[in-house]
């Protein structure tokens, strides 16, 4: 029976770990549960001997010392999401498995877009602020529909795919701008390909890019005043991909709206008209964080670690070293 060490605090397992996957880890697994202490000194003891290594958000860096004499863990699931500030890429090439749940947590973000655009098209925060203000109905504000309308999505990843799924629904024109995106998975997507100036020539636009150096600043000043009057941004991914100055600028004279999960810097230190705007939808980077998530994420990378135990196949939680560079 291999062995699986959980290299997280018991809180923290509670908060992945569902009872059913607690019983599969049991079945197929010889496990050791990590206590509060998660120092590298107890991490090194963990991983000692074991094939399988569970972590999420709280484990500290694996150093690649584990591995230096070849027989370290085989496995690395991690039920959270970029596994780059967790591993060393050099662990890869010595034929460890990676796995991230990334992809599952991708469904939530995706959620939260297209919860926030619908939010936002039908002006509901400002209804809101006039209900709770003693006003009724508001005749100089009228909402909008997503149906049948223009969505741009800049960047491909796996929180762009489950957006893209469920707009399907609302027969949207949803164009895609991705460097690395091919017009055969484009089409396979139901998507365009754009350019990013296309891209954001959108009713709707959401982002979607890694925080790497070619997306820093990628949404411009120059763009955001080029976006059409009351566009809708949604920014779920990273915060210095947007110049969130100049964004902020633009929805606080009422021409765009926004949603905003993430900021350049986080937390951010919002001024009274920041925080007042009823067009600005502002929440605590907490897009993938749902009751239902966290539960299904250790059980979502140990499936594809059976079926890589078993038989070598890569599901979809598996890290290809080949988009090592350029993943999230």
């Amino acid at each position: 029976m291999s062995k699986l060490a959980v290299v997280m605090t018991p809180d923290r397992a509670d908060d992945v770990c569902s009872p059913q996957t607690r019983a599969l880890l049991a079945e197929r697994f010889d496990v050791s549960w990590a206590g509060p202490d998660l120092s590298p000194e107890v991490v090194a003891e963990l991983a000692a001997g074991s094939d399988v290594l569970l972590t999420s958000w709280g484990t500290p860096h694996l150093d690649k010392a584990l591995w230096v004499d070849g027989n370290g863990p085989k496995v690395v699931a991690h039920a959270a999401g970029s596994v780059k500030k967790l591993v060393d890429p050099a662990i890869l090439d010595q034929g460890v498995a990676v796995f991230s749940a990334g992809t599952r947590i991708a469904w939530s973000v995706g959620e939260y877009c297209l919860a926030s655009m619908l939010t936002l098209a039908r002006r509901l925060p400002q209804f809101d602020q006039a209900l709770r203000a003693g006003g009724w109905k508001q005749p100089q504000l009228r909402g909008g529909e997503l149906a049948g309308q223009k969505v741009g999505i800049l960047g491909a990843s796996s929180t762009a795919r489950a957006l893209i799924t469920l707009l399907k629904p609302f027969g949207c024109d949803i164009v895609v701008y991705d460097p690395y995106l091919t017009a055969e998975r484009a089409q396979q997507l139901g998507v365009r390909v754009a350019e990013l100036e296309e891209a954001l020539q959108s009713r709707f636009v959401s982002i979607h890019v890694p925080d790497v150096p070619e997306t820093r600043g990628l949404v411009t000043r120059k763009l955001i005043e080029q976006l059409p009057d009351g566009a809708i941004v949604v920014n779920s991914s990273r915060g210095p991909a947007v110049d969130q100055p100049a964004l902020l600028e633009h929805c606080l004279d009422g021409r765009l709206f926004a949603a905003l999960d993430v900021y350049d810097p986080e937390p951010p230190k919002f001024g009274p008209d920041v925080l007042a705007a009823p067009n600005l939808l502002l929440t605590p980077h907490i897009a993938g964080d749902t009751v239902e998530g966290h539960l299904a994420l250790a059980g979502y990378v140990i499936e594809d670690v059976l079926k890589w135990l078993d038989g070598g196949v890569r599901g979809p939680s598996f890290v290809d070293p080949a988009v090592w560079a350029i993943a999230a």
